[in-house]
């Protein structure tokens, strides 16, 4: 027992070390402002369990997503991220404020991917005392606490949350990943970019991410002569059947086809029936089908998933900073397995609240939605750079990524194509 006692020292040693080497140098910038108003956000005094060693306290960030249900995936990444980078910033030395370092902690709510759950949850974040918030996952979701986070003085940065509207001019909701209205500009220009001029939709009428996105790609197509010739909705995200959608692509002669909707559907339905049909052509979505490759079903027939392609915000091996590599390896050795972009983006909002409340010289929510508004800022962080606009949206490119399958693989292959902007 003594033995394994000191192997689990010595790798919990070698963890630190692993996470300090990768934090950030500007744990050391001693902010000149004391804290303001402690009741603005959740901190504990020194001698709590997470303010051990010479830390003064510790900064609890409140984090919303759906950790179990149909999305659960997306949660479950960017818990991950989060997670990561609280660890190696406390293992760097903390959030310097005020010259007193402070720990981060988390305080993580289930919202199952619906919004009513995740208004519970900011509700009961907010009831905590908690003033700084990452979440939530899903346009939908976010956009459920928006109003709270507003009216309540709390600030919220969503990891993934592209709906448009979730963040306007001067409030308290900001995010990491780009909007909506920028994927789907994105999107048209690869489609033009790369000669198709006859492209149809399929699309969710009554959800908000992809009838947005559906309104982006329709208007930025038009822009750059893109031909949509055919246009058909479902009426949930968790339709299961597109035979007839696809049909009509087919009739209409479309040689690529836009589908924004999430991984739950993609893969065990809507790629598979959209090549039943008899559609050849590409097949490309957004952010949401990352993850299909958890989706396909046990001996399905892998080759329909090539030419299936997305836009995404974040690539492993295209995003080309100090803090991405550190990002990567770092994450391997706690998670035995390679980032995806909902694991960088729940890592980048952490990163971005340090810099900001480290600005700010204090944790309070007021003083830290402050120092989020300057757009002068610029962000290093694991997806790449990037300094706010006046709405608290990234400026920042996109990549394009895709699935594959050559015969006799086990399964698909997924991998990043090339980086996109919008000139």
């Amino acid at each position: 027992m003594k033995k394994k006692k000191l192997i689990s020292l010595f790798m919990a040693a070698g963890m630190a070390l692993s996470l300090a080497a990768c934090g950030s140098s500007s744990s050391s910038e001693a902010a000149a402002s004391a804290p303001a108003s402690e009741a603005s956000a959740a901190v504990s005094a020194a001698g709590s369990e997470a303010a051990s060693g010479d830390f003064a306290g510790t900064i609890t960030l409140g984090v919303i997503g759906p950790m179990t249900g149909t999305l659960a995936v997306y949660g479950t990444h960017i818990s991950n991220g989060v997670e990561l980078a609280v660890e190696q910033i406390n293992a760097d030395g903390g959030v310097s404020i005020g010259g007193e370092a402070y720990a981060l902690a988390t305080e993580t709510k289930d919202d199952q991917g619906d919004s009513t759950e995740c208004l519970n949850a900011m509700n009961a974040l907010i009831s905590d005392g908690i003033g700084l918030v990452v979440g939530s996952a899903t346009s939908g979701c976010t956009s459920a606490i928006t109003s709270v986070a507003n009216s309540e003085g709390v600030v919220l940065i969503t990891p993934s949350g592209t709906a448009d509207a979730l963040t306007t001019e001067m409030d308290y909701v900001f995010r990491t990943c780009f909007k909506d209205s920028f994927q789907g500009q994105l999107a048209a220009k690869y489609a033009a970019d790369n000669g198709y001029t006859k492209v149809g939709i399929v699309y969710c009428s009554a959800d908000t991410y992809s009838a947005g996105l559906r309104d982006a790609f329709s208007a930025s197509c038009a822009e750059l002569g893109v031909n949509v010739v055919a246009e058909e909705s479902v009426a949930t995200m968790t339709d299961v059947d597109y035979t007839n959608q696809f049909n009509k692509m087919v009739s209409a002669g479309a040689e690529l086809v836009f589908i924004p909707f999430y991984y739950d559907v993609t893969g065990p339905y809507l790629v598979p029936q959209a090549r039943q049909a008899g559609f050849s052509g590409v097949l490309l979505g957004c952010d949401g089908v990352d993850n299909t490759e958890t989706t396909i079903p046990d001996g399905a027939d892998l080759s329909v998933y090539n030419d299936f392609y997305f836009i995404n915000h974040y690539a492993e091996d295209l995003a080309a900073t100090d803090v991405s590599s550190c990002f990567v390896s770092s994450f391997k050795d706690k998670y035995g397995e390679s980032p995806n972009n909902f694991d960088a983006l729940g890592y980048d909002a952490v990163l971005v609240y340090k810099k900001a409340m480290e600005a700010a010289g204090s944790y309070a929510a007021a003083d830290v939605q402050a120092a989020l508004a300057d757009t002068s800022v610029v962000y290093e962080i694991a997806s790449g750079k990037f300094s706010f606009d006046e709405t608290g949206t990234p400026i920042k490119s996109g990549v394009l990524m895709g699935y594959s399958y050559n015969e006799g693989d086990a399964a698909v292959t997924k991998s990043s194509i090339q980086t996109l902007e919008v000139e």
